[in-house]
């Protein structure tokens, strides 16, 4: 039986559901799905929860994202990247790289952001792309996102239209197309994103991936499974607890835990989501802690499979 996260190497042309598909076909599951879409011409990180893992998806998707992002200045696009049609543009742009720093730094914490036009963004029940599509332009409303990082890897001038190269940690819902093309706004310059890698999802990095050919291969080989990581490894930035294996045989039975019984490796707020560990190492499940009571309250538990 298929258990576990399988993380996958999107190539260019190809949509999150593509990869999922594939997936899916290859390894001969069912349940089976990806943490985070990537738009088709993007590369990078795509990890895939497979069998029970699937479970976990939703934390996996609240996780920060790494990105290494390239935007081109001086022209802007419908898409707002490279790939869609021109709606404005200057002959030539004069900038320095104190300036492109300066305009990076800005954008680091708390931002807001509009949903591009071509986004799956839902408007009165229609995607914004299905409406982008027939010509249509609706108000959307910002949305709240984080950049927790912004760096500045290189900034070529040599032509008349700089590029900027950079890597950003952000939160969940971030666009980064949008984001290059703010970031231009603050230079006071049309700009459109030229390319965009994940490099990081779920804390899961371009090392741990595997492309789809590889993938072709092991299972061929029968050595797929080897290559799933547990479930539970995508779940590191929650606190942990441990409990005496007795304490996670009753937990394994949906009973709650007493923090009481809880060694702990990170504290929990109350009202936080743990995940919870037997004495042996085996991962019981994700339980939350709670608000008015010393009771761990079962959320998701993985019952061991016989």
């Amino acid at each position: 039986m298929m258990d576990g996260i399988l993380v996958v190497w999107k190539p260019a042309g190809w949509t999150s559901h593509d990869v999922v598909a594939k997936a899916r076909r290859l390894l001969r599951v069912k349940r089976i799905g990806h943490t985070g879409t990537l738009d088709p011409q993007v590369t990078g990180v795509l990890p895939l929860c497979i069998g029970r893992a699937t479970r976990v998806v939703e934390y996996v998707q609240e996780r920060p994202k790494t990105y290494e992002a390239t935007l081109c200045l001086g022209v802007a696009t419908d898409t707002e990247d490279l790939t869609g049609t021109i709606i404005d543009s200057v002959p030539e742009v004069r900038i320095t790289e104190d300036e492109v720093r300066q305009a990076l730094a800005s954008f680091v914490g708390e931002i807001e952001q509009v949903p591009p036009m071509y986004s799956a963004v839902r408007v009165d029940g229609k995607r914004l792309y299905e409406l982008a599509r027939e010509g249509q332009v609706v108000e959307r409303a910002a949305r709240k996102v984080k950049i927790y990082s912004l760096n500045l890897l290189s900034f070529e001038d040599k032509g008349p239209h700089p590029r900027i190269r950079f890597s950003v940690e952000c939160s969940k819902g971030t666009y980064i197309r949008t984001l290059c093309v703010d970031i231009g706004k603050r230079l006071g310059l049309p700009a459109a994103m030229a390319e965009l890698v994940r490099t990081q999802s779920g804390g899961f990095v371009r090392e741990q991936c595997l492309t789809l050919e590889q993938i072709e291969q092991l299972q061929a080989n029968n050595s797929l499974a080897d290559k799933l990581i547990p479930a539970d490894a995508a779940l590191s930035h929650m606190p942990k607890g441990i409990v005496s294996d007795l304490a996670a045989t009753q937990a394994f039975q949906g009973k709650p835990v007493d923090q009481g019984q809880v060694e702990w490796a990170g504290k929990a707020e109350p009202g936080e989501i743990v995940r919870l560990y037997g004495h042996s190492g085996l991962f019981v499940g994700l339980f939350q802690s709670g608000t008015e009571s010393s009771l761990l309250k079962p959320i998701k538990v993985f019952t061991p499979i016989e």
